[in-house]
């Protein structure tokens, strides 16, 4: 067996260069021609998503049409073009409602569902701390308590507006959105459902090694095998997923750097502040749009709190790392995903 379909690596984002996810496509490419299995990875919202399909009926159409359709979601979600959707929305904030595309109204109505049930934990307006954040970086400074206090005051999805008919309101000015935390989710659940349209039962569908679909399995394999990492590299275990969404969030990924002090790029919405424990969270959910929700939840609530709220949301396991050989996992995270620890 291929030992990249054998143990697929589930690492926090910013720990994997993108000439060695680049590579790891390439080579996926070529392992995979002689066998059912067809891979393609091509660079979409800031990393690589690496598709493999393992029916049959694959063609290089259906490759094209998979990568048009994340394309298409990109232009509407990203706050890195002025012209795409959620830009246009966070600058007419507090101008009164706006019209937007199905897509985003929907992500918008999950997100809330998801700010709710992580108990504000996992907010979709925090971009104006994260810009605070990265204002500090480049000027090597601390923001003041009152900066950070003007930024908290315009953070909270009590601000979002939704109306039935595909219109979308912030209620205040300087409210900005950063659906970083969750479009990959969101994007490999549309996909998945394109897939399923199409009777592709056995697919693995991975975002940047961070936010990953695996329906069926491969053709010699009972399930899709994931090398689960801890925060420093080390291994910690593997799952076998089977029609399964995973999500894997770290707070060092791309971390804030202040005075030579490294700070995680997770912000608590709550404080402001962000965290400074190197973590790092495998969420299990019936859609990768929730799972990559919680997984930032499970981060800044810690191992207490995050385990115990997992516990009561159905159909949600979750397992968090730290780098000191510590692990944290809920009930039924081990039937879930058959771990096997290394």
């Amino acid at each position: 067996m291929n030992r990249w379909r054998e143990y697929h690596r589930c690492t926090g984002l910013g720990r994997v260069s993108l000439m060695v996810l680049i590579v790891s496509v390439l080579s996926l490419q070529l392992t995979f021609a002689s066998d059912p299995c067809h891979t393609d990875g091509r660079y979409a919202m800031g990393t690589v998503l690496e598709i493999t399909l393992c029916d049959q009926q694959t063609t290089n159409s259906t490759f094209d049409d998979l990568f048009t359709l994340v394309t298409a979601l990109e232009t509407q979600l990203t706050t890195f073009s002025p012209d795409s959707t959620v830009s246009q929305l966070n600058a007419h904030a507090g101008q009164g409602p706006m019209t937007v595309p199905p897509a985003v109204h929907e992500i918008l109505a999950l997100s809330l569902r998801y700010w709710q049930q992580t108990r504000g934990t996992f907010d979709v307006t925090v971009g104006p701390i994260v810009a605070v954040w990265r204002q500090a970086t480049d000027n090597n400074r601390f923001p003041t308590k009152e900066v950070l206090r003007q930024a908290r005051a315009r953070i909270g999805g009590q601000f979002i507006s939704l109306s039935p008919h595909g219109q979308v309101s912030l209620q205040r000015e300087g409210m900005r959105l950063d659906l970083g935390g969750i479009a990959k989710g969101y994007a490999i659940d549309q996909l998945k459902t394109v897939l399923q349209q199409q009777r592709q039962s056995n697919a693995l569908l991975n975002f940047g090694q961070s936010s990953i679909w695996a329906l069926g399995s491969p053709p010699d394999a009972p399930g899709w095998r994931i090398l689960v990492q801890r925060p420093d590299g080390t291994p910690a275990g593997v799952i076998t997923l089977h029609d399964q969404a995973l999500s894997i969030s770290g707070t060092m990924g791309q971390p804030f750097i202040v005075n030579g002090r490294y700070y995680g790029h997770i912000i608590d919405p709550r404080s402001g502040e962000p965290l400074q424990r190197n973590l790092q969270a495998c969420i299990l959910a019936p859609t990768a749009t929730q799972a990559e929700a919680f997984s930032k939840a499970l981060l800044v609530l810690g191992e207490k709190k995050g385990i115990a709220l997992l516990q009561r949301v159905k159909n949600v396991e979750g397992l968090l790392l730290d780098t000191e050989g510590h692990q944290w996992m809920t009930k039924g995270w081990q039937m879930a995903t058959h771990f096997v620890p290394l």
